[in-house]
C-alpha cells in the first residue's frame, strides 16, 4: 500500500475505517432476522395445518395461505439486503482511504433493523394466530359433519349447517393484518437505505 498509507491525509473522520462493519451488520440483521420470522411463522402454521389435517383433510390446501405468508417475509430481509449490499463503497486503493462514511453505516443499519425486526414480529404473529385459526377451521367442519352424520335436521346452534366459511375468512383476515408488520418494516428499510454520504479524499 505504500508509506502513505498511514498518512494524515488518508484520515476521515466522517468515514472511519470501522463504519463498514456496521453497513454489512445492517445488511446481516435484515436477512437473519427476517428468516426467523419466516421460519417461525411456518413451522407453527404447519403444526395447526397437520393438526387440522387429521380431522379435515379437505381443508389442508384451503389453509395453506399463511405458510406462503410467512415464507414472504424471508424474500423481505433479502430484498433489502442486496439493496444495501449496492451501497457499501470500498476503500481507494493504494491510499486505503474509507469513502463510507459513518452516517450511511448507521442509516443501513437502522434499515436492516426495521426490516429485520418487523418481518420477526409479523412472522410470529401469523405462526401464531395461524395455528389457532386453521385448528378452529377444521374443527368447526368436522363438528358440522358429525352433526349430519348423527342425522340432525334442526339448526344444532348452527353447527349442522355451518361449512366454516365465516371462521375461515375471519382467519385469513387476521393473517392479512399481521403479515403488514413486515411489508411496514420493509418501505421504512428502503426508504432509510436512500440516505447515504460519502467522502472523498481531498476533503
Amino acid at each position: 500500500m505504500g508509506d502513505n498509507y498511514y498518512n494524515e491525509g488518508n484520515i476521515s473522520y466522517p468515514c472511519a475505517s470501522w463504519a463498514p462493519v456496521v453497513g454489512f451488520m445492517g445488511a446481516a440483521v435484515a436477512v437473519v432476522f427476517a428468516n426467523l420470522g419466516g421460519a417461525y411463522g411456518t413451522a407453527k402454521a404447519g403444526q395447526g395445518m397437520m393438526a387440522m389435517g387429521i380431522r379435515s383433510p379437505d381443508l389442508l390446501m384451503k389453509n395453506i395461505i399463511p405458510v406462503v405468508m410467512a415464507g414472504v417475509l424471508g424474500i423481505y430481509g433479502l430484498i433489502v439486503s442486496v439493496i444495501l449490499n449496492g451501497k457499501f463503497t470500498s476503500p481507494v486503493p493504494g491510499t486505503g482511504f474509507s469513502t463510507y462514511s459513518q452516517y450511511s453505516a448507521f442509516a443501513h443499519l437502522a434499515a436492516g433493523l426495521c426490516c429485520g425486526l418487523c418481518s420477526l414480529a409479523s412472522g410470529l404473529a401469523i405462526g401464531i394466530a395461524a395455528d389457532a385459526g386453521t385448528r378452529a377451521v377444521g374443527a368447526q367442519s368436522a363438528m358440522a359433519a358429525s352433526w349430519k352424520k348423527m342425522g340432525f335436521t334442526g339448526d344444532a346452534g348452527g353447527q349442522a349447517n355451518s361449512s366454516g366459511d365465516a371462521l375461515f375468512v375471519g382467519t385469513v383476515l387476521i393473517q392479512v393484518f399481521a403479515g403488514n408488520l413486515g411489508l411496514y418494516g420493509l418501505i421504512a428499510a428502503l426508504i432509510l437505505s436512500q440516505m447515504d454520504y460519502s467522502c472523498e479524499q481531498n476533503n
